[in-house]
């Protein structure tokens, strides 16, 4: 059954934001041949597009006078890998990232559990290179399959052509808006390499009564309860997780901040010290803040990191408030803040 272009679909249940802002076209895409098939409709071809997965990483603060095609590419298998200690995980780009990290899991596999319940799909995490707990996606990266918008071929972009960076990637700058991603494989271990160094893992895991070597399984339940406990449920409270990426400043410009503020948290990264952005945002009062006349969106009381929904927000009202609060930060700390969230 061919894929169907709808007109003049609301994407509130397709944002984990729930703004309710309107595609003039939209579709959606379980085979990379249905995929073909849409990108060579006259009406598609014209239109501005955008790919959408879970929707857990944008903002939509108008309607979207283009096409919306959203990513329902499933599957999931695992193969040799180069050597007896490693696999190979293939899901489909339409699969839900946690649903990954939990079948590598039973698979017995580990070198993503770091990465458990953060939300959204699987062809949007190489996209921005994800990260959580020190791991980042391309620690565990192979290769990826993307259909070429303009002539529908697919193409396979190893590890190297994909220029990951921090929340970056080779498809957020030379190759934007030029591929849609259909299949992502990952190399995992057989033989388990546990992370359990950064953020509060290991007291998270004491808590649970692990104090021997930990399990994957038992990483990927303490990183579910950390990020639950600051984390709002999307389907709760409307958010997109951590709004803004953490800044990297040099090695100086860190000198000089704790000099100021001795409490300033950092970590050490190739080329200077990673800030986190939370940190920043909650020293400037934001925490906890509630804008509009009913206060019906504003800043998470647990992470000063996520702007939230509570009901009725329009995306112009969000973006105004991050807005506000990198101006704040600016100010104070001489510290730039850029959203990881994309906004349209």
């Amino acid at each position: 059954m061919p894929a169907q272009l709808l007109h003049n679909v609301s994407l509130r249940s397709y944002n984990t934001f729930g703004i309710d802002a309107q595609a003039r076209l939209f579709a959606a895409f379980a085979s990379a041949e249905e995929l073909r098939e849409l990108l060579r409709l006259p009406e598609v071809q014209e239109a501005e597009k955008l790919v959408l997965g879970g929707g857990s990483n944008v903002l939509f603060t108008r309607d979207f006078d283009g096409v919306v095609l959203r990513n329902e590419i499933r599957g999931l298998e695992v193969a040799a890998g180069p050597d007896e200690n490693t696999a190979l995980l293939r899901a489909g780009a339409g699969e839900s990232w946690h649903g990954v990290v939990e079948y590598a899991l039973s698979q017995g596999l580990s070198g993503i559990e770091n990465l458990s319940l953060i939300p959204g799909t699987v062809g949007a995490a190489p996209l921005q290179n994800i990260g959580a707990y020190g791991v980042e996606l391309k620690d565990a990266f192979d290769h990826l399959e993307a259909v070429e918008i303009s002539t529908g071929l697919l193409r396979s972009f190893s590890h190297e052509e994909c220029g990951f960076g921090y929340r970056e990637s080779v498809f957020k700058g030379p190759l934007k808006n030029q591929y849609i991603v259909t299949g992502v494989v990952l190399r995992l271990h057989r033989q388990h390499r546990i992370n359990t160094s950064y953020g509060a893992i290991r007291t998270t895991l004491e808590e649970m009564g692990i104090t021997e070597e930990p399990t994957p399984q038992q990483v990927s339940q303490a990183v579910i309860s950390i990020r639950r406990s600051k984390l709002p449920d999307p389907a709760q409270i409307g958010n997109a997780g951590s709004f803004f990426k953490n800044p990297e400043v040099s090695q100086h410009k860190f000198d000089t901040l704790k000099e100021q503020f001795p409490e300033a948290p950092g970590y050490p990264v190739p080329g200077g010290v990673k800030v986190p952005a939370g940190w920043l945002i909650e020293q400037c009062g934001w925490k906890g803040h509630r804008a509009g006349e009913s206060g019906h969106y504003g800043v998470h009381a647990q992470q000063a990191l996520v702007l939230v929904n509570h009901g009725g927000a329009t995306g112009a009202e969000v973006r105004e408030l991050a807005e506000q609060i990198i101006a704040s930060v600016r100010e104070k700390f001489g510290i730039e803040l850029h959203p990881e969230v994309n906004i349209f």
